[in-house]
């Protein structure tokens, strides 16, 4: 009786070790499936690199003691002999020449432990690129592409009633292209074209979302005795930056993010605008909870225009300076490295905060170089006690400041941590120079 009592308790206790046994072989799996998940989002599908045979170094000690990179494929050859085929040829004479037209490139397969795959990465070869950096102070002027609809209002008619014309048929992020057939280029020929309508419908062509509509909206006479829509117009706007780069062709890139509109939060659709020279006269220092700020005066005359702007983009704003070979007299050429290249670790930015353009210590504290918001793929602190001591930190107008690590240019700043100024992010130069390429 006792061994078939024994028996049943002997089985119960080999099924439960088999049990745990199950769970902890599950679990491990689980955990190298998520480490191999991990480190090949880690890795970009595509890079671009200045030399041929060129194996970045994409992690930081001690992975990258586990993470090795091999040269596979070149014009069908693998290993040593694709990197010696790779080095007798030539690059491409611009900045992603090759990265953008499907030029010249080689693949490197990167392994774990030099066994486990984790992803092969085409390593699109561009030929050196050189740069001036700026980090001087810019006054920017931009005319809207059409006039902006910031939103709509209710007024008071001359008969006694409240009411709003312009509802249900604009929104905010509108722009107006026509009025009655005319061509609009500022709010005053809007308010000129709803004046004369003597209360009659005007007809609108109207740019939203990318898509032309056609509406109309029929003003009515306010207490003043003017003919009104109820809409909330402007068509420019202006404000002050620093200046990123300059290239050797003097097309330029600055802000590292686009100018939006304050009310409406979108990125502003611009018809050019103008480069003004820009002072800073006095800085309010940034603190936990309210970021700080330069205060600057721009120079809108003739005489101090700068240059040209031609795109607002989410990357930056981008156009052409005048008289560059004059600047270029007073700015330092960089060599620009790409996101692969650029590490955590002590680095540097250029920015103006009294007179004259220093260069200021700083920590990179995360590198993204996959996904996300392409404005922040930098996570930098300032280290440096003088700029802390002036500024509290990353302030408003400092966005585009370059920011330069090993002798290169590798990005510029562009937001502040509002909860902590020592802190703020930055974007990689490659993808600002590939947006001033690539255009809208």
């Amino acid at each position: 009786n006792i061994q078939k009592c024994e028996e049943p308790e002997m089985n119960i206790r080999r099924k439960y070790r088999c049990f745990v046994c199950c769970l902890l072989v599950s679990g491990i799996c689980l955990l190298g499936f998520s480490v191999w998940h991990l480190l090949c989002s880690r890795i970009p599908d595509t890079m671009t690199v200045s030399g041929y045979g060129e194996i970045p170094k994409l992690f930081s000690e001690p992975v990258a003691q586990w993470i090795s990179g091999e040269v596979t494929v070149k014009n069908g050859k693998t290993g040593t002999a694709a990197v010696e085929a790779a080095a007798g040829e030539t690059a491409g004479d611009g900045y992603a020449d090759r990265k953008s037209a499907g030029g010249d490139f080689y693949e490197i397969e990167y392994t774990l432990f030099g066994k486990i795959p984790l992803k092969t990465v085409q390593a699109c070869v561009a030929a050196p690129k050189l740069v001036y950096a700026g980090g001087t102070p810019i006054g920017m002027y931009l005319r809207t592409s059409g006039v902006l609809v910031v939103g709509t209002d209710a007024i008071h008619a001359k008969s006694g009633e409240l009411c709003c014309p312009a509802e249900s048929v604009l929104q905010a992020g509108d722009y107006i292209k026509m009025a009655d057939g005319k061509t609009l280029e500022t709010k005053e020929e809007l308010i000129d074209c709803l004046g004369m309508s003597g209360g009659k419908s005007v007809q609108l062509q109207v740019e939203r979302d990318g898509e032309r509509i056609t509406c109309s909206v029929a003003p009515v006479l306010d207490e003043s005795g003017a003919y009104r829509a109820g809409v909330w117009v402007r068509n420019d706007t202006q404000g002050i930056g620093t200046l990123t780069y300059v290239d050797e062709d003097g097309h330029f890139g600055a802000l590292g993010h686009g100018i939006s509109d304050i009310d409406t939060g979108t990125i502003l659709a611009i018809d050019g605008g103008t480069l003004y020279d820009a002072d800073v006269v006095s800085v309010v220092r940034g603190q936990e909870g309210a970021p700080g700020e330069l205060a600057g005066v721009i120079h809108y005359s003739e005489g101090y225009k700068i240059g040209t702007i031609e795109k607002n983009q989410q990357n930056g704003i981008y156009g052409t300076i005048s008289g560059f070979s004059l600047l270029a007299d007073k700015m330092e050429q960089y060599e620009v490295a790409y996101r692969q290249s650029v590490t955590t670790g002590p680095a540097q930015i250029l920015c103006t905060i009294g007179e004259c353009c220093e260069a200021y210590a700083v920590e990179l504290k995360e590198v993204r170089r996959t996904g996300g918001d392409v404005n922040k793929g930098i996570i930098l602190e300032v280290t440096d006690e003088k700029l802390l001591a002036r500024t509290g930190g990353i302030v408003q107008g400092m966005s585009g400041s370059p920011i330069i690590q090993d002798g290169k240019l590798i990005g510029a700043v562009t937001h502040v941590f509002v909860n902590d100024p020592k802190k703020g992010y930055g974007i990689f130069i490659e993808d600002m120079l590939e947006t001033s390429i690539k255009g809208d």
